[in-house]
Formats: structure tokens, sequence, C-alpha cells
């Protein structure tokens, strides 16, 4: 519902609204965020304390805080779980053995990939999070700085 219809049908619900707290009902019936159902009620001339709002303003920003917070912290995660697992021999491990030995792309084997041009030090797409991705294709890995070669 627009704007304009939501004032006009809020101007004959108002009189027959029973409940304790204006602005949550006005919130409930019309499906808008806190701060729209305290704009609108104060364009329709219901007196509001302005304490209240206030403590709405600072919950809002408070809560909008805290979703970028946890989205920042998802993203991270995901850029961790991306990158690549090296060590002084292999560029990429790739997996490791029952014995806990590990195996996959030697330092040697990876700059002879990169001199050739079959593999571009870049961070990982979308697309190319998949379980089965060749390192010996023209894939984009991220390479992680490696302390001794």
């Amino acid at each position: 519902m627009s704007r304009p219809a939501r004032l006009q049908s809020a101007r004959h619900w108002l009189p027959t609204y029973k409940g304790k707290n204006i602005v949550r009902g006005y919130r409930k019936r019309y499906g808008v965020d806190w701060l729209c159902a305290v704009y609108e009620l104060q364009m329709l001339g219901v007196e509001l304390d302005p304490a209240y709002v206030a403590h709405l303003q600072t919950t809002m920003v408070q809560q909008r805080l805290a979703r970028q917070h946890r989205k920042q912290q998802r993203q991270a995660e995901r850029l961790q779980e991306m990158t690549i697992e090296s060590d002084e021999t292999y560029a990429y491990i790739i997996g490791y053995t029952s014995g806990g030995f590990p195996y996959g792309v030697t330092w040697e084997a990876w700059e002879a990939l990169e001199d050739a041009g079959d593999v571009r030090a870049e961070k990982l797409s979308d697309d190319d999070c998949l379980p089965f991705v060749s390192v010996w294709s023209t894939s984009t890995v991220t390479r992680r700085p490696r302390s001794s070669r």
C-alpha cells in the first residue's frame, strides 16, 4: 500500500485503535518499519513522546550497525574458507594422505605454471568455489605469500 493510501486508511483506523502502543499497532497493521510508522503518525497529528521517538531511532541505528558487523564477520569467514592452504613445500595443498602427509602442487610446479600462464594469482570468485576446480586449467586461485622457497 502506498503512503497516501495508508494515510487515508489510517485516518479511519486511528479512532478505532484500542491497543497500548499506537506505533506498534500502526507498524503491524500497515507493514512498515518503526521510523516510518512514527513519521506517518506524526503526519496524521498523533502526539508521540519525543524520548520514545529518540529511543526508537537509536535502537534502529544500533540494529543496523549490528547487522553490518555480522555481515562483515560472515564475509571474513567466507574469505578465510576460500584461501588456499600452502606450506614451505607445497604452493597448493590439495589434501592429506591417511598418514597425515600433504599432497598437492609443489612450489617449483606452481612457478612453472605461472611462467606458462596457466595459473592466475587472483581472488576466487563465487563461481570458482566448486568442489572440483582444476588447478591445471586457467581457473582463478588465491595465492598466499609463503615464508621461504
